[in-house]
């Protein structure tokens, strides 16, 4: 069992939750931990969707919100074997607007506090893997604004547009975090650490007018643009 999130990295508030990691290999049973009586949610195995992030709980313990999630640790060991090499695929995730690379059970593993047990843990950022994943995330945040300069754009289709501009910004933060070789885990403070924050001025002055929806594309790709130079400069 691992602490993991605002709490385990030293960021939290009062208020914050606490995210808890249970690590199994082989059979594992939802009902165990339904069976403790805590008020809540708990998922079967899968019940968020599949994937790495394969479902968890959403509990109330002692007046505190804890947040339960399940890691196979097959799946896990494997994820590290393939980010090592610069492998890895993004997952869709409720909450998360680029949806989630494989290789966050590695951040986690990366970041988490034990609590409990042993847990293997990668060797630093891998080379191969900051590589990969900026260039990755970058490829498709370029391939979201251009189909909304396309296709959302020129017929003033204001919510499309605002979407692939928030969903590019997602997009571009993992690509600048992945540069640097700064681990991800959440989407909750994403655009703050890779500087792009001041796309919220570019969103808040949408109209719904097809050049100036045209406009908003190419400043969210300067802005991005920039963000990117830095981190593609040294790495290069």
């Amino acid at each position: 069992m691992a602490l993991g999130g605002s709490r385990a990295e030293g960021t939290h508030r009062p208020d914050s939750d606490w995210d808890l990691a249970v690590y199994y290999r082989g059979p594992f049973a939802p009902e165990d931990l339904r069976a403790l009586g805590w008020p809540g949610e708990v998922s079967e195995i899968g019940g968020w969707g599949g994937g790495v992030f394969n479902g968890g709980a959403w509990l109330t313990i002692d007046g505190r919100r804890v947040d339960v999630h399940y890691r196979d640790l097959g799946v896990v060991e494997h994820e590290l074997e393939e980010a090592a090499e610069g492998r890895f695929r993004v997952e869709p995730l409720l909450f998360h607007l680029a949806g989630i690379p494989s290789y966050l059970v590695v951040a986690e593993l990366a970041l988490n506090q034990v609590l409990r047990g042993e847990l293997p843990r990668p060797a630093g950022y891998p080379p191969k893997l900051r590589r990969t994943a900026a260039d990755l995330w970058t490829g498709t945040a370029g391939a979201t604004l251009s189909y909304a300069r396309a296709n959302h754009a020129p017929h003033g289709r204001l919510t499309e547009t605002a979407g692939a501009l928030a969903t590019a910004a997602a997009q571009s933060a993992h690509a600048v975090l992945a540069a640097r070789g700064e681990w991800v885990t959440n989407e909750k403070r994403l655009l703050e650490r890779a500087g792009l924050r001041g796309l919220d001025a570019v969103v808040s002055g949408l109209r719904a007018e097809p050049d100036a929806l045209a406009d908003a594309v190419a400043a969210t790709e300067r802005i991005i643009a920039g963000a990117l130079r830095p981190v593609r400069s040294s790495s290069s």
